[in-house]
């Protein structure tokens, strides 16, 4: 849906009404990924309430920067953008500990580096591709990123706001990773997916590995985008099903 409704914001006029309502719909859609990334910085001391509106704004922008034609998922591009917003937000406020003025302003230059780069390279830099883009000595990078974790502090005695109760940040220090759920899942479905024909693990590497759109797979594979369709839906909930009746 958001890729239909990007297509269609690039076709029409800007200070349109249309416009807006499909500009709208757009961070209507996709307001998942600001709560998505505003969940990043929870337990600062700014409310959340001003996180989200702040990722917000990242989101609008990059709606008006996407570009079709790159063959980006709109997702992918996005979420360095409001990520970006958050931190430049953040960014604004004071220190919590002395820095050298020296490091103060490497930071900055960090964080802006980091957000170009994280766009162009689909992920987060190294500090070796830092150093390379701003030119820089990789010890005066590390030393920058260190530096940086003096930007803010809480104390371990501070009111979060995980819950409405009286919990406060030291009693959520320990939490169970959701990323765990998911490294298991992939691995429990290595196997489910190594037993399926192999035009079926074709359609899934190309849909999900590749990010071919259904009519790109039809076209390498001689076949109907309705076709594609109806193979793809149909190996998913299989694997969904194998994979919630595993013991």
């Amino acid at each position: 849906m958001s890729t239909v409704l990007l297509r269609r914001l690039a076709e029409l006029e800007e200070g349109t009404h249309e416009r807006a309502y499909v500009r709208n719909t757009l961070v209507e859609l996709n307001m998942t990924l600001v709560r998505f990334a505003a969940a990043r910085f929870r337990g600062n001391s700014e409310p959340m309430e001003d996180i989200i509106q702040v990722g917000t704004i990242g989101l609008i922008k990059a709606i008006d920067r996407f570009d079709l034609e790159r063959g980006l998922v709109f997702s992918t591009f996005a979420l360095p953008t409001i990520r970006g917003e958050i931190k430049r937000f953040f960014r604004d406020t004071t220190w919590a500990v002395h820095v050298p003025r020296r490091l103060k302003d490497l930071r900055l230059e960090l964080a802006r580096a980091g957000d170009v780069l994280a766009i162009k390279l689909d992920r987060a830099p190294t500090p070796g591709e830092l150093a390379a883009y701003l030119d820089l000595p990789a010890e005066e990078i590390i030393e920058g990123m260190l530096a940086a974790n003096g930007y803010s502090t809480s104390s371990m005695d501070a009111q979060t706001e995980l819950d409405a109760g009286d919990g406060s940040f030291a009693t959520h220090t320990g939490f169970i990773e959701r990323g765990f759920d998911r490294v298991e899942n992939l691995h429990a479905l290595n196997p489910l997916i190594a037993a399926l024909p192999r035009r079926d693990r074709q359609i899934l590497s190309m849909r999900f590995s590749d990010e071919l759109t259904q009519s790109e797979i039809g076209t390498r594979l001689g076949l109907s985008q309705m076709h594609v369709s109806r193979l793809l839906s149909r190996t998913v909930a299989l694997l969904r099903t194998q994979l919630l009746t595993q013991d």
